[in-house]
């Protein structure tokens, strides 16, 4: 069974987002650069975007992640590609 791995949404600020969360709730700072930050929580992780950097979307783990598209090393070390569903939402699938 595929499992959600994260949600990313478009934040404004970057630190006052990351400060307001991690002072809102129990969850704990995984990864942070300039444009990107992800905190997790006990059953899932959320990702904080900046605007025109990284788009707004719900990431996967699969393990037939290549079959969405050519599958790309990030810089957080995760292996994955973007595609669109029938809606156009962005929906990212990370090989496991």
């Amino acid at each position: 069974m595929d499992r959600i791995d994260h949600v990313a949404i478009v934040v404004k600020d970057l630190e006052e987002t990351l400060t307001w969360y991690l002072s809102h709730f129990n969850a704990k700072l995984i990864y942070q650069d300039d444009t990107w930050a992800m905190i997790e929580f006990q059953n899932i992780k959320l990702a904080f975007v900046v605007p025109h950097q990284h788009p707004p979307h719900i990431a996967f783990n699969s393990e037939k992640a290549e079959s969405f598209g050519k599958l790309k090393q990030h810089r957080d070390g995760t292996v994955s590609c973007y595609a669109k569903d029938p809606s156009g939402n962005i929906v990212e699938f990370i090989k496991p």
